[in-house]
């Protein structure tokens, strides 16, 4: 298995999870916060796989050096949010958190998939190599493409695992 191999099996994971949450995903269900009453602990299922997506278009663009889905695909138009298109939701607060409301699992799951398929285009040519390549000057040390990708993966990861645990919640 080769790093462009290894990469595209870790993403593809992500986005079937990702799939997995969304599907059959009631409008109410994935706006809920699972925990209402201590919302600094308790993002919804739409925050958590808006985040995810967020992050990994973000970083995904700033190494590719193109323009965010988000914002070039007209997916922060579509959704509608009260929150800047820059907005990935690092650092939110409850109040924060509980803005981004989706009507539906449909957008954010083409929102989601436009931003897997960005990610494996990417990917499908790198080397060993390229994950050497320093893509962020502004942390010490400076931050390489591979600890950047390994990063972007850590986080989705976390934020799928949330989801589908609250989903598993709020079915239940």
């Amino acid at each position: 298995m080769n790093t462009a191999e290894l990469l595209t099996d870790a993403f593809n994971r992500i986005d079937e999870e990702v799939r997995d949450v969304l599907n059959g995903l009631a409008t109410q269900t994935m706006n809920t916060q699972p925990a209402a009453e201590r919302r600094e602990r308790s993002n919804s299922i739409s925050w958590l796989i808006w985040h995810l997506s967020r992050v990994q278009d973000d970083h995904l663009a700033g190494v590719v050096g193109t323009e965010q889905l988000w914002t070039q695909g007209g997916f922060a138009e579509r959704a509608g949010l009260p929150l800047s298109p820059r907005d990935t939701g690092y650092g939110h607060n409850p109040d924060e958190a509980a803005s981004v409301v989706f009507e539906g699992p449909q957008l954010l799951a083409k929102y989601h998939a436009a931003v897997h398929e960005m990610t494996l285009d990417f990917i499908k040519n790198l080397s060993d190599q390229d994950l050497d390549r320093v893509v962020d000057q502004r942390w010490n040390p400076p931050v390489t493409l591979g600890v950047r990708l390994v990063s972007v993966l850590s986080d989705c990861s976390q934020h799928v695992g949330q989801a589908a645990y609250a989903k598993g919640m709020l079915s239940s």
